[in-house]
């Protein structure tokens, strides 16, 4: 865990606002020993880096500065060119990825075979490139950072009763090496690593960035003193990696510059960007907390034009998972999967507040002129839905994940599949459809796979990228 890293690692692009007609922007830069990174190139001139935070492994620091937000333009480092497709004003074309990772030996599989899809989405924005990258959750998976450490090794079901203070320090450190290791593999690994200099990014976290389930435990693990060492370094390092930033000094597209959760929002020319946090505040009977929902209520009674892009690290629309929570809990054997059913927005302890979600962004999809489209990762397939709205229009879910996950078996999909026939309806009047991608027959496709979304002369398409089947038609969003 504790290996340095032998040569830089950067620089990786963070989009920390739009405004005054600009991008604002964070490059991060992880560096080798007391090596500091050489000023980042700009047209206005240079900015030298200043350092955010240091392990045994490597120092980690950030640049700001800003590029234009309606044209392509150019930045150098050491020596290097890297050009941003910066225009956000006409046509636009998005990445969205998810589950970058899997839940046990991540570190150790082989690097061409795990970013496979990574090397496609490269080649994909050579021949046209991409003007942003969003990222939708589970961007590490830290589920084994709990391991070799007295404290957390019987992490969630075993936990000491009262550590001290020095060995809960102790597990600090442990737990921060761990997170540090995985974010310093994936940021190292060229393929990301070539798109991150040029794309900026916009990240949302989701469980397996911090452990499998976190919210959908029980309190006492999630609350116990072990529980809380590791969601704050989990937070600090994705604040740190996610966002180039540390607390105190939040980027302004954050709705709470405290932090007390990290949802945020963005206004692009003609598009509005929505991420609410639907872990800091989480807990088994809620998905947000006052601070994600004062920011959805202030967004929803703001005017927008054009479209609004929700980010939901879970998928906003899907089945009726109430039959699969009532089976598991039945069978014993089945009752460790109950935590991943309870993650869903769909699950019964979350009825209410999943009517209560649906309803805000019926409200945003109604205004006059408005569309909205969700989207979304963690289930390991691609596969989209719909809600029906007034006046035939609809609510557009779109779900793609993993792009290094490898899917689950066939099998799976084609129960969820059956599953959806049922349809869904917790909104009386706007029934919900999990439909086939574009120019397939199942509604679920077990492949690893990424999300295009693309502006043209106004009008929005998406489309999957998958690994087998390959590019589906465009699916039109507005």
């Amino acid at each position: 865990m504790t290996d340095r890293i032998t040569r830089p690692i950067g620089p990786v692009l963070i989009l920390d606002d739009i405004r005054d007609g600009r991008m604002h922007l964070s490059a991060l830069f992880v560096m080798p020993g007391d090596d500091a990174p050489a000023p980042i190139g700009t047209p206005d001139g240079p900015v030298a880096p200043i350092l955010l935070d240091r392990t045994g492994q490597g120092a980690v620091w950030r640049a700001r500065f800003d590029l234009p937000a309606d044209r392509g333009s150019v930045y150098d480092w050491d020596g290097q060119r890297f050009d941003v497709a910066g225009d956000l004003t006409g046509d636009l074309r998005l990445a969205f990825v998810s589950c970058n990772g899997e839940e046990v030996g991540d570190l150790d599989r082989e690097g061409s075979e795990r970013n496979a899809m990574w090397s496609r989405l490269r080649d994909d924005h050579r021949r046209e490139p991409f003007a942003l990258m969003l990222h939708g959750g589970d961007q590490i998976y830290a589920d084994e950072v709990t391991r070799g450490h007295p404290l957390s090794d019987g992490w969630p079901d075993d936990l000491p009763d009262a550590p001290s203070d020095a060995a809960l320090a102790d597990l600090a450190r442990h737990l921060r090496e761990g997170f540090w290791a995985r974010y310093l593999a994936i940021y190292a690994a060229p393929e990301l690593a070539w798109l991150a200099a040029r794309v900026p990014s916009l990240m949302q976290w989701d469980d397996h960035d911090i452990c499998d389930g976190w919210g959908s435990l029980r309190r006492s693990r999630t609350e116990s003193a072990v529980g809380r060492t590791l969601f704050a370094e989990a937070r600090a390092a994705c604040l740190l990696f996610q966002h180039a930033a540390v607390d105190g000094d939040l980027p302004p597209r954050f709705a709470d510059p405290a932090g007390g959760h990290l949802g945020w929002r963005l206004r692009l020319p003609g598009l509005r960007i929505l991420a609410p946090d639907l872990r800091s505040e989480r807990q088994r009977r809620r998905i947000m907390g006052p601070g994600g929902w004062a920011m959805m209520r202030d967004e929803a009674a703001r005017p927008a034009a054009g479209h609004s892009l929700l980010i939901s690290s879970v998928p906003l629309l899907g089945p009726r998972m109430s039959l699969f929570e009532a089976a598991m809990i039945a069978i014993p054997r089945m009752q460790k999967y109950e935590d991943d059913l309870r993650d869903q927005w769909q699950s019964r302890a979350h009825r209410d507040e999943w009517r209560r979600m649906l309803v805000v962004m019926r409200d945003i999809a109604q205004a006059d002129g408005h569309a909205v489209t969700a989207v979304s990762g963690e289930i390991h397939l691609a596969t989209r839905a719909t809600m029906d709205l007034e006046g035939g229009r609809l609510l557009h879910q779109l779900v793609a994940s993993g792009i290094a996950h490898r899917a689950p078996p066939a099998a799976w999909a084609r129960t969820l599949g059956a599953l959806s026939i049922l349809g869904e309806d917790p909104l009386p009047g706007h029934p919900i459809r999990i439909r086939p991608l574009p120019g397939q027959r199942s509604r679920y496709v077990a492949e690893r796979n990424y999300l295009t979304l693309t502006r043209r002369d106004g009008s929005w398409q998406g489309r999957w990228h998958l690994e087998r089947s390959g590019v589906t038609e465009p699916l039109s969003l507005d």
